[in-house]
């Protein structure tokens, strides 16, 4: 299963494309703790809902998947491992960082009839 549930703090802007296809692709470096240290994990949110307006410093909340693309550069194939979301929310928005938790619980198999509480 490829689940990812990841909440953290924007390192940096998030970054805007707009692609030949016509899709928009929001870049977005997360950094989260883990065992005390910092780790930066790259998102990729293709075709957001709304505009992006978070500044470097918002805490996000994601739920996405692990990929691995392929991509050629200088004549040489390379790689990157990334995270794409299928729904990134501001932790604050305390309704949609539920909503959030509540699909992941649910594609993991969990029951969350309980509710689910957050902070």
């Amino acid at each position: 299963m490829n689940v990812v549930f990841l909440k953290g703090v924007l390192s940096s802007a998030p970054v805007t494309r707009h692609l030949a296809s016509g899709s928009v692709v929001v870049s977005l470096e997360v950094s989260t703790a883990i065992d005390g240290a910092v780790a930066s994990v790259p998102v990729a949110w293709f075709d957001p809902p709304t505009a992006v307006t978070w500044e470097a410093g918002a805490e996000v909340v994601v739920d996405g998947v692990v990929r691995r693309r392929f991509f050629r550069s200088g004549g040489l194939t390379q790689s990157r491992t990334e995270v794409v979301a299928t729904e990134v929310v501001a932790a604050d928005d305390r309704r949609g960082a539920r909503r959030v938790v509540r699909r992941v619980v649910r594609r993991l198999g969990g029951d969350d009839a309980g509710g689910v509480r957050s902070g």
